[in-house]
């Protein structure tokens, strides 16, 4: 099995909880109640998003090659 590797943004929303993205699945949302859920969630949402592609012959995009920095900017 080979491995695939995904970058996920976690926001944490006002009324609690927290939103899940993963950029390299477009449209591949999900939410969890706190980190721990949200991590869950975020796994079983990618497996179901890839599981889908796969079966329709589609191609897998994952970000294996992509390298993620943050800049802090002071204003």
């Amino acid at each position: 099995m080979s491995q695939l590797t995904y970058r996920i943004l976690l926001t944490k929303e006002p009324e609690g909880g927290f939103t899940v993205n993963v950029p390299a699945l477009p449209g591949c949302v999900t939410f969890g109640e706190n980190i721990d859920h949200a991590m869950e969630m975020a796994k079983e949402a990618i497996e179901l998003y890839v599981e889908t592609l796969q079966a329709e012959g589609d191609l897998v995009p994952d970000d294996s090659q992509t390298l993620e920095y943050s800049l802090v900017l002071a204003s």
